[in-house]
């Protein structure tokens, strides 16, 4: 009896989240139950490119003086590159004017201008590698405070939020694009800035050698541009889907882990494999199509850089030939275009890494322009340190839909001390009405007070200070056993943690492991039982001594011995303390001092369990369909 009433239990709990909580519709589109299969839109519209990029470099501003830096060693490196090829050309014009006036070659003269150049290049070698240094560093400290950002701002997003996303696509915002946004910093700012000065280096030293043969190396400039930007906004809108693709392929790789124990159950494998086949395939089809046209830049490019040193090596000659320009002039020409083209043409490749680096922020960016919890500001006539733990609602309504009214008009008062059991169907609104106690949500009319304050007054971390929490699901953290409990009291001593253990029941189990309290819990806990988890949860309210105490169905999940020590450890938690619990079972609340009947966000009834049963209403029903088969049997 008590493993079938179990069962009945979680699935009850379960089919309660589902219908109290807000159905928001997932971004990605999930369809299908548990988020599995459906169809889910590939179309993505293009990013908002140049705002995007604009805020991107905005995160650059507190690195000003080492971009400086990067400018001044920069120009240096790329100014000694642009000298390099004339000082090469003079020893090619020593050599060539020796052997037209039949002379002997001045070596010494050639040894002088090759020593120079040589110089050159290991200065300019050198100032690349100091700003390629710097570079990182403004780099890596700009995506550290990007992600510490996104992490703040993680902390201050409503409860909502989090129910409207799905956690693998979040968490690839936060890993993925995080790091997408770092490479491509990376790699395209040292580039960006060294190829913008060689390209005004180089067409100094080209207007000062010719301006023939400088315009006549422009022309093909047009034809780049053209070509990187037609295919730039092509592409651009691919890379956008391709991350967005990401997001979508690691959410539900997440969701198929965390349920590979029902999926296995209901034997869904084949499907999830298809599911993720098709959006696997919608990934590759995005980013093929993305690094293919972008890949068409570099080819194009060369095609021009070819036609760039056609067009200068004709004219060239022709002016050798008339004698406007020395050999050595033109063989320095031909590396300048060379040194021309080429970051013209690294320019045009960057554009795919930089596109995807601007989508990758947008997706970022959506999540810390995401509309935070509003709170209060502390007010002087606050809570105080001393809470008795006075609850009354005074005609509150609430709903996640404004189509469907959930709670409306209720009022109930828990004094100070009092245990308070919330009763009812599935939907009926008992989660709704704890989340609203811990302001995971705001009523929407009337109020809620606090020792006679509106909470609505009172910041949501000094309410929650006050307020503990023991969920149907133990939620532990990888760490020791110890480090759990010490989690509900920041700065918890040894004394507090053992008296916590001891009261709770933790210490009967701890003292049998091998390491005791040192004990690391796994990532999915499963080296405790799930009465031992539900104990070490109770143990973490208990030390933080809360004046409020709320037990969302604590019980449902353990085995009927376990659940007596589970109940004895509760009536140790909830001794002297307002206490609001939610029950399934009702066997477990029948010594609350108030027992709280909801029906769809009303209380249809209130009293205490044999007054309750003695009205023969809802409470009654609730009871006998419970335990009519034990009546029937004890008959």
């Amino acid at each position: 009896m008590a493993d079938d009433t179990t069962t009945d239990a979680t699935a009850d709990s379960a089919e309660k989240k589902a219908n109290e909580r807000p159905k928001y519709a997932p971004t990605g589109n999930r369809g299908g139950p548990g988020g599995f299969g459906g169809n889910r839109g590939t179309g993505e519209k293009a990013v908002n490119f140049l705002p995007s990029l604009r805020r991107l470099t905005l995160h650059l501003r507190d690195e000003i003086p080492k971009i400086v830096v990067v400018v001044v060693t920069v120009i240096l490196a790329t100014g000694a590159q642009a000298v390099g090829p004339k000082i090469l050309g003079n020893a090619t014009d020593i050599i060539f004017d020796a052997v037209l006036a039949g002379r002997q070659i001045d070596f010494a003269g050639v040894g002088e201008q090759l020593a120079i150049a040589a110089g050159i290049y290991l200065a300019s070698g050198l100032m690349m590698w100091i700003s390629g240094m710097v570079i990182n560093g403004i780099v890596q400290r700009s995506v550290y405070r990007m992600r510490r950002q996104v992490a703040d701002k993680i902390t201050r997003l409503p409860l909502k939020y989090f129910d409207s996303q799905p956690r693998g696509e979040l968490l690839s915002r936060v890993t993925n694009d995080m790091d997408n946004i770092s490479q491509s910093m990376q790699q395209t700012l040292s580039q960006l800035l060294i190829n913008v000065f060689t390209i005004i280096g180089v067409l100094i030293m080209m207007f000062y050698l010719s301006w023939v043969l400088a315009l006549a190396a422009l022309l093909t400039i047009p034809v780049a541009v053209a070509v990187t930007m037609v295919i730039g906004r092509r592409s651009q809108r691919l890379f956008a889907a391709t991350w967005k693709n990401t997001g979508q392929l690691n959410s539900q790789i997440e969701e198929a882990f965390t349920g590979q124990d029902l999926v296995k159950v209901f034997g869904r494998q084949r499907e999830i494999a298809e599911s993720f086949r098709q959006k696997n395939a919608e990934l590759f089809g995005a980013s093929f199509g993305a690094q293919f046209i972008s890949g068409i830049i570099m080819p194009v490019m060369f095609f021009v850089g070819n036609l760039n040193y056609v067009v200068i090596a004709v004219v060239g000659g022709l002016q050798v030939a008339w004698g406007m320009v020395s050999l050595g002039s033109v063989q320095a020409f031909i590396q300048y275009s060379r040194n021309f083209t080429q970051p013209i043409t690294q320019l045009a490749s960057m554009a795919n890494l930089l596109q995807s680096g601007v989508a990758s922020a947008e997706r970022v960016f959506e999540v810390l322009d995401a509309k935070e919890e509003a709170d209060a500001d502390h007010v002087e006539d606050g809570l105080g340190e001393s809470v008795a733990g006075r609850v009354e609602f005074d005609h509150v309504s609430f709903s996640y839909d404004p189509d469907k009214p959930l709670i409306t008009d209720l009022s109930l008062l828990a004094e100070p001390g009092s245990t308070v059991a919330i009763v009812g169907p599935t939907g009926a609104g008992k989660t709704t009405l704890v989340n609203l106690i811990l302001r995971f949500y705001d009523v929407q009319a009337g109020r809620i007070t606090l020792d006679g304050v509106d909470i609505n007054t009172v910041p949501r971390r000094e309410l929650r200070s006050h307020i503990g929490m023991v969920l149907q699901d133990a939620w532990l953290f990888g760490g020791t056993i110890r480090e759990n409990i010490a989690y509900g009291k920041e700065g918890a001593s040894e004394e507090e943690i053992l008296q916590a253990a001891k009261a709770c029941y933790v210490d009967r189990f701890v003292r049998s492991l091998p390491d005791g309290y040192d004990t690391v819990i796994n990532e999915e806990a499963s080296n405790l039982s799930a009465g031992e988890k539900q104990l070490v949860t109770i143990a973490r309210a208990f030390i933080a001594d809360p004046a409020i105490l709320i037990l969302d169905e604590a019980t449902s999940s353990v085995d009927t011995r376990t659940e007596l020590l589970v109940q004895r450890a509760m009536r140790a938690l909830r001794a002297s303390r307002t206490s609001f619990v939610i029950a399934h079972r009702l066997s477990t609340i029948r010594d609350a001092d108030t027992i709280l009947v909801m029906e769809h966000g009303d209380i249809v009834e209130q009293g205490d369990h044999a007054s309750l049963l003695a009205a023969k209403g809802a409470y009654y029903r609730l009871y006998m369909s419970q335990f009519a088969g034990v009546n029937e049997d004890a008959a």
